[in-house]
C-alpha cells in the first residue's frame, strides 16, 4: 500500500474509533444533549430528544375525529394496499389509510407509464378517500413509493448513485441535496411519502441489498442518516418543514437486516443486544432527531423472532426508550412471516407495536381478521387507538386535511422538475464524487479527450445496468435506452466530452474495432438485481463466465491502455481483472448520469484535470471470494483495499500483481439455482418417474425409466451439454423432477414478486396435458397445467417460462416445506430441452403461465 492509501487508511481507521452517536449528532447539527448513550452497564439503547413539542390544537383535533370514528374506520388507518391489488372503489368501501406502488406496480400496469398517469392515479385515491357518499370520514389516504434513489419509478426522473455510492462520497450534504429533490420529482407525480432511507449498515456483502447501505461503517451510516431525513422532510422548526414540496421519510429497515446469518435475505441476525444497538441501530437516533415521521419494519429476525412481531423492539425500544414520535409501518406482507400468522390474518403484529401493515395484496383479509380481533378484545381499544393516532398525527403534519387533490399541491403536475436539469447536475456531482480509484498503473489516467478512444463492455451504453435494481421496476432488469429520456449512458457522456475536444470516441460492445484506438475504457458488472435475486452463496464476479476478463485481455495483449470501469453494488473478488486492467474505477451504481464518469476519467482539452477522484472505500474490498467477514474493526482484519482507500490522480497508483486464486471450493452452490449446467444444484438431484413413484435418480446420460417412458440424454445450450433433453414416449404418465435432499423454505421469496423460472426449449409439443408441479412432502403436491403455453412456443427455440410462486401457493402448495421444487410431467408425448430452473424476477420471464383464477 503506498503512502496515500496509508493516510486515507489511517484517517478512516481513526474515525472508526469514535462513537456512533456523537458523530451523528454532530452530521445533524444537534447539540450534545439530542441523543444520548445509556451507560454502558446498563441499557444499551440511547434515548433522542424527539423534536417536535406536542401541539395541543393539533391533539384536540385528532381526539375529536377519532371519537366520532367508528372501530371500522380505525382499523382502516393500520392498512395499506398495493396499487396492484387495490383500486379507488375498493377504498371508498374500506377507507384504507394508505395505498402504495411497490417495484412492479404501476398505473394499469405499464411499467413507462407517464408522470400524468401517475398523477391522475394519485388523484383518483385521493378523492375516493376524501368521498362520504358511502358514508365514513373524510381521511386523506397517504401514498407510499420506494424512491430509493431518486423518484426512480417514473420514466424520465433523476437517478442518483444508489446507496453504496453516496457512502464513498462522505458528503452528508449532499444527501440532503439529494433528499430535497427526490421530495420534489416525488410530490410531482403525486406521492407524498417515500421509503426512505435505508440504514443498515450491512456487514456481509453476499447480501443482494448490500448496495442500499451506505457503508459497513455504523459511524458513515449514521453521519447520513439525519441529513437524508432532512432532506426529504425539511428541517425541522423551519417553514419548510413537511410543506408541498417536500414528503414523508421512512427510516429502515428495523432492526438488523443488515447483519443476517451468511448476508440471507430476510434471514437471522444472530447478536447480542448490546452489539445490535451499535452497529445497526446507529442510523435511527439521528433519523429519529431530526423527526422522521416513519420507521419501517425489517423483515429479518433477530436471534430468531421476526420484526414485525417483535414487541420489546418495535414498541419498547424505538418508541419507548428512544422516543420516536411518528408511526411503524411494515413491509411488504412481512408480518405474515410472525409466528401463528398469515398475510390475512395478524394482529399479533399491531400488538407488538406495527402501526400499519403493508398489507400489499392481502389487505382486504388482514382487514377483516384485525376488525375482527378488536371486535373480540384480541386487539386493545387502547393498542388501536394509538396506532390511529400516531397514523393521523403524520397525516396532520404534512397537512393533507387541506391540501386538495394532488395535482392541486405546490409541485403536483410541474413535470419540467422530473429529470430537471439542476436536479442531474447534483446527480452528476455524486457520480464524480463517488467513484472510487483502485489502481492506475504508468499514471494512464487521466485520459486526453483528443485520443481515439474505444468504449467497450456490456455496461457501457446500458442505462439500466449502470442504474442497477429499484429502477422502473423491482429488479430493474428488462428496460432499454428509450426507459432513460433524461439520461447518459456511460459511452454518451465520454463521446460529448471527446468529440467536442476533437478527439474520437467509438462505442464497441465486443471491443472489435477497425482502427486501433490510443486507449480502451471497457465497462461491465453485474447486472440489475434487487432483494433476495441479489443474495450470492461467494464474492466471486460472475463465477463460470470469463467474458468481460477475456476482453480486457484481449485489448491489453493488443497493445492497448486499458482503464476498467467496474459497475456493481458490492464490492466483489476481482483480481483477475484487477490484473488486466492498466487503471481500475469502482463506479458502483450510478444511475442516470454516465457523464459524471467522463468528468473524472478525461482531461479539460488543454491537458489539465477536470475533476479528481474523492471518492473512498465504505465497504472494505474482498481479498479472496470467501471472505466474508471484511469489516473495520473486525479481529484479524485483512481486506485486500481497506475502508477509506481510495487513490487520487497525485498518488502511485501502481499495484502488484494479484493472487488468482479465489479460495471458492465449488461446493457453495448459487442462491435459488436449482438446475444449471447440466447439474442439479447442490443437495438436489434429478429424478425420473412414473406415476407409481418408481423411478431413477439421473447419475448419468442418457438414462430413461423402465418401459422408456420418459428418456434424458444431454443437450448444448450456452456450453456443452449444459442442458438436458426430456422426451416423453407417450407410453404413460411420467415427471422429471428436482429432489432435494432437505425440505426448502421458499416462504419469503414467495411473498414477493418471484417466480420458478425454466430455461427450455420445445424440441416436441405435449400431445395431451402437461404441468409443473411442486411437492411440498406426501400427498402435498401443487400442480399449474402448462400445456397450452407449450404448445404455443415456437419450436426449437430458447425461452424462459416463468411460474410465480403465488400460483403454486394458490394452488395448494405448503412453500415452507418444499422438498420437490419443480417438476414437469405429461402422459403424452413431449420432448423438451432444459437449462436452468431458478427463482427470479417476474419481469425476467419471456413467457408467463397463467394463473389459473387469474
Amino acid at each position: 500500500m503506498n503512502a496515500m492509501a496509508n493516510r486515507h487508511f489511517t484517517r478512516a481507521h481513526r474515525g472508526v474509533l469514535l462513537t456512533t452517536l456523537i458523530l451523528a449528532v454532530v452530521a445533524c447539527g444537534k447539540d450534545d444533549t439530542a441523543v444520548a448513550p445509556a451507560p454502558a452497564d446498563t441499557d444499551p439503547w440511547p434515548q433522542v430528544a424527539w423534536p417536535l413539542a406536542e401541539d395541543p390544537a393539533l391533539e384536540k383535533r385528532i381526539t375529536e375525529l377519532m371519537a366520532s370514528m367508528t372501530d371500522e374506520e380505525k382499523v382502516g388507518q393500520l392498512v395499506q394496499g398495493d396499487i396492484a391489488s387495490i383500486t379507488p372503489d375498493d377504498l371508498r368501501t374500506y377507507r384504507l389509510g394508505s395505498i402504495l406502488a411497490g417495484g412492479n406496480s404501476d398505473p394499469d400496469g405499464h411499467y413507462d407509464a407517464s408522470p400524468a398517469q401517475w398523477l391522475a392515479l394519485a388523484d383518483a385515491f385521493y378523492a375516493a378517500s376524501m368521498d362520504t357518499s358511502q358514508g365514513g370520514k373524510a381521511i386523506p389516504v397517504l401514498f407510499g413509493i420506494d424512491a430509493v434513489h431518486g423518484q426512480s419509478n417514473i420514466i424520465g426522473a433523476t437517478l442518483f448513485p444508489h446507496n453504496i455510492g453516496l457512502g464513498a462520497t462522505r458528503n452528508p450534504e449532499l444527501l440532503r441535496r439529494i433528499g430535497e429533490i427526490t421530495a420534489l420529482e416525488t410530490r410531482a407525480t403525486g406521492m407524498e411519502w417515500a421509503f426512505a432511507p435505508t440504514v443498515a449498515v450491512p456487514q456481509d456483502d453476499r447480501w443482494g441489498r448490500t448496495y442500499e447501505g451506505y457503508s459497513e461503517s455504523p459511524e458513515v451510516v449514521a453521519s447520513y442518516a439525519g441529513a437524508m431525513v432532512e432532506g426529504l422532510q425539511g428541517k425541522v422548526g423551519s417553514p419548510t418543514f413537511l410543506d408541498g414540496r417536500h414528503v414523508i421519510a421512512s427510516v429502515k429497515h428495523f432492526l438488523g437486516d443488515g447483519g443476517t446469518v451468511d448476508g440471507k435475505d430476510q434471514g437471522d441476525a444472530r447478536i447480542d443486544e448490546a452489539e445490535l444497538v451499535r452497529l445497526h441501530a446507529a442510523g435511527y437516533p439521528p433519523a429519529i432527531a431530526a423527526g422522521a415521521q416513519t420507521v419501517m419494519a425489517s423483515f429479518n429476525s433477530v436471534n430468531g423472532e421476526k420484526m414485525h412481531g417483535h414487541k420489546p423492539y418495535l414498541t419498547d425500544a424505538l418508541k419507548g426508550r428512544m422516543n420516536f414520535g411518528g408511526f411503524v409501518v411494515g413491509d411488504w406482507n412481512g408480518h405474515g412471516q410472525v409466528k401463528g400468522c398469515t398475510t390475512t390474518d395478524c394482529p399479533a403484529t399491531i400488538n407488538a407495536g406495527l402501526d400499519m401493515a403493508m398489507a400489499s395484496d392481502s389487505w382486504k383479509g388482514f382487514y377483516e381478521t384485525t376488525l375482527a380481533a378488536v371486535k373480540a378484545g384480541t386487539l386493545s381499544q387502547q393498542r388501536l387507538d394509538d396506532a390511529v393516532r400516531r397514523i393521523l398525527r403524520v397525516k396532520l403534519r404534512l397537512g393533507l386535511f387541506e391540501a386538495g387533490k394532488p395535482s392541486t399541491r405546490a409541485v403536483g403536475g410541474q413535470f419540467a422538475l422530473i429529470g430537471a436539469p439542476e436536479h442531474r447536475a447534483v446527480a452528476r456531482q455524486a457520480v464524480r464524487e463517488s467513484l472510487v480509484l483502485l489502481k492506475n498503473q504508468g499514471g494512464v489516467l487521466p485520459l486526453s479527450p483528443k485520443q481515439r478512444i474505444l468504449v467497450a463492455g456490456d455496461g457501457a451504453h446500458d442505462v439500466g445496468k449502470q442504474a442497477g435494481g429499484w429502477t422502473l421496476n423491482w429488479q430493474g432488469t428488462g428496460t432499454t435506452r428509450k426507459d432513460f429520456p433524461n439520461a447518459d449512458s456511460i459511452f454518451e457522456g465520454i463521446e460529448q466530452e471527446v468529440k467536442a475536444a476533437g478527439g474520437h470516441a467509438e462505442l464497441a460492445v465486443d471491443g472489435r474495432y477497425a482502427n486501433k484506438p490510443d486507449a480502451a475504457v471497457v465497462v461491465f458488472g453485474e447486472n440489475p438485481y434487487a432483494e433476495f435475486q441479489g443474495d450470492l452463496p461467494t464474492l466471486a464476479y460472475k463465477p463460470g463466465d470469463d467474458a468481460d476478463l477475456a476482453l480486457l485481455k484481449r485489448l491489453k495483449a493488443d497493445g492497448i491502455p486499458v482503464v476498467a470501469v467496474f459497475l456493481s453494488g458490492r464490492p466483489l473478488w476481482v483480481n483477475r481483472e484487477l490484473n488486466a486492467a492498466d487503471a481500475f474505477v469502482a463506479a458502483w451504481l450510478p444511475g442516470s448520469e454516465g457523464a459524471g464518469i467522463a468528468d473524472v476519467l478525461l482531461r479539460r482539452p488543454d491537458g489539465s484535470v477536470q475533476h479528481d477522484f474523492k471518492g473512498t472505500l465504505s465497504f472494505s474490498w474482498p481479498r479472496t471470494a470467501t471472505q466474508y467477514a471484511n469489516n473495520v474493526g473486525q479481529k484479524d482484519y485483512n481486506p485486500l483495499f481497506p475502508f477509506g482507500f481510495g487513490l487520487t490522480y497525485a498518488d502511485n497508483g501502481a499495484l502488484a500483481a494479484l493472487p488468482e486464486l479465489s479460495g471458492v471450493t465449488g461446493k457453495e452452490g448459487a442462491v435459488g439455482v436449482f438446475f444449471a449446467r447440466g447439474d442439479a444444484g447442490p443437495g438436489m438431484a434429478l429424478r425420473l418417474e412414473g406415476s407409481t413413484g418408481q423411478g431413477v435418480t439421473v447419475t448419468k446420460v442418457p438414462d430413461a425409466l423402465e418401459g422408456d417412458l420418459l428418456r434424458v440424454t444431454g443437450v448444448d445450450h450456452l456450453a456443452q451439454e449444459d442442458g438436458r433433453r426430456l422426451a416423453w414416449s407417450g407410453k404413460g404418465e411420467a415427471i422429471a423432477a428436482l429432489q432435494s435432499h432437505t425440505a426448502l423454505d421458499l416462504q419469503r421469496e414467495s411473498n414477493g414478486d418471484l417466480m420458478l423460472l425454466t430455461t427450455l426449449r420445445v424440441e416436441s409439443a405435449p400431445q395431451g396435458d402437461a404441468w409443473l408441479a411442486v411437492g411440498c412432502g406426501t400427498g402435498c403436491v401443487a400442480r399449474i397445467a402448462i400445456g397450452p403455453t407449450l404448445a404455443k412456443l415456437p419450436v426449437g427455440q430458447w425461452t424462459r417460462v416463468g411460474v410465480p410462486l403465488k400460483c403454486l401457493v394458490a394452488a395448494g402448495a405448503d412453500v415452507g416445506k418444499l422438498d420437490r421444487p419443480w417438476s414437469i410431467g405429461t402422459a403424452g408425448e413431449m420432448t423438451l430441452a432444459v437449462s436452468r430452473v431458478a427463482l427470479g424476477a417476474l419481469n425476467e420471464a419471456e413467457t408467463t403461465v397463467e394463473c389459473p383464477g387469474a
